[in-house]
């Protein structure tokens, strides 16, 4: 080979590799950042970064979320037909690692099912963007759209670079949402570290294809925020003239006044069984022809935490009432 052809070969080589190494403003910044507090090598973690790729599509899709619809928009798209009959053979086919789960972590069956059937269509929707690049775009560039929550997605990356030794990770392979969550029952890397479980007993969490983690991954998560096995979700109340809707949770969805106290405020449940002294808030939602009104419990709280979209609340509450139904034909 001549020499001017070994030359050329090199820098067709080092361009290459340019190329395909991209740098991020503050890249450097967070590897230093994440070696001091987590005792990770810096440099492994910026030659990582490199092969992240900034994507716009995941900035779009972050700023038009279907959280932002109308109710009367989001609700067709998860409590329909199919995912109703998907959820019921779903239950079927897992119908006793449902029920462990139910059991060993205090949570009602259809709720589980309901979350992974939102969630991703009973896994057959995990996303398709590499997680990588979803939280290097978002940890890096997000702050340029005008709703900077880089600081959150930030500390996302770290607990992701964390769980490549935890759980055995192809960390520039792993795929998930826009967002950067995670496998069937889609967790955040730092909700995976904190509630996924192992199971199976095989040594992993593995949320893409053990079903037993899975499923008890979701029940966990509801059960470490509190849920409470066979009470309400919520109850659709009519205002009465005169009802104060000052009380009308806005961005907190946690109760904060009596069921006795929200009548006595013109929010009267017509359900007989709704506790006097049962913790509530009102929640509004969007209806084609006005607003409905529904008086929401701990429960409905609960799932928030899951996503803090009271839409997202209310499609897991309804799509497991009509689970369960079907469940029980």
């Amino acid at each position: 080979m001549s020499m001017k052809r070994a030359l050329a070969l090199t820098l067709v080589c080092f361009l290459s590799a340019s190329c395909q190494a991209q740098q991020h403003p503050g890249a450097e910044e967070f590897a230093a950042g994440v070696a001091e507090e987590y005792n990770l090598d810096a440099q492994e973690v910026i030659a990582l970064l490199q092969e992240a790729r900034f994507k716009q599509s995941i900035v779009d899709a972050i700023s038009r979320p279907a959280e932002a619809k109308p109710w009367f928009d989001y609700r067709p798209i998860f409590v329909t037909r199919k995912r109703i009959r998907g959820g019921v053979e779903f239950w079927r086919e897992h119908e006793a690692l449902v029920a462990l789960a139910a059991e060993q972590f205090g949570v009602d069956p259809q709720i589980i099912v309901a979350i992974i059937g939102v969630e991703t269509f009973y896994g057959r929707i995990t996303g398709g963007y590499r997680v990588l690049d979803a939280l290097a775009t978002l940890s890096f560039y997000y702050p340029d759209t005008g709703n900077d929550r880089s600081d959150f997605f930030s500390r996302e990356l770290a607990q992701f670079l964390l769980l490549g030794d935890e759980e055995s990770l192809p960390l520039r392979e792993v795929s998930g949402s826009y967002a950067g969550a995670m496998g069937v029952g889609q967790f955040m890397p730092s909700s995976y570290r904190e509630y996924a479980v192992d199971l199976d007993g095989d040594g992993r969490r593995d949320l893409w294809s053990s079903m037993p983690d899975v499923i008890g991954s979701v029940a966990n998560y509801l059960h470490r925020h509190g849920w409470e096995p066979g009470q309400p979700v919520a109850m659709p109340v009519q205002p009465a003239p005169g009802a104060d809707f000052d009380l009308v949770a806005r961005r907190n969805f946690k109760p904060q006044k009596t069921v006795a106290e929200l009548a006595a405020a013109g929010f009267a449940a017509g359900d007989a069984a709704a506790n006097g002294s049962e913790p509530a808030t009102i929640v509004r939602l969007e209806e084609e022809d006005g607003d409905s009104y529904w008086l929401t419990f701990e429960n409905f709280y609960v799932i928030t935490r899951y996503n803090r979209s009271p839409l997202y609340a209310m499609a897991v509450f309804e799509l497991s009432e009509a689970i369960l139904a079907g469940f029980g034909e």
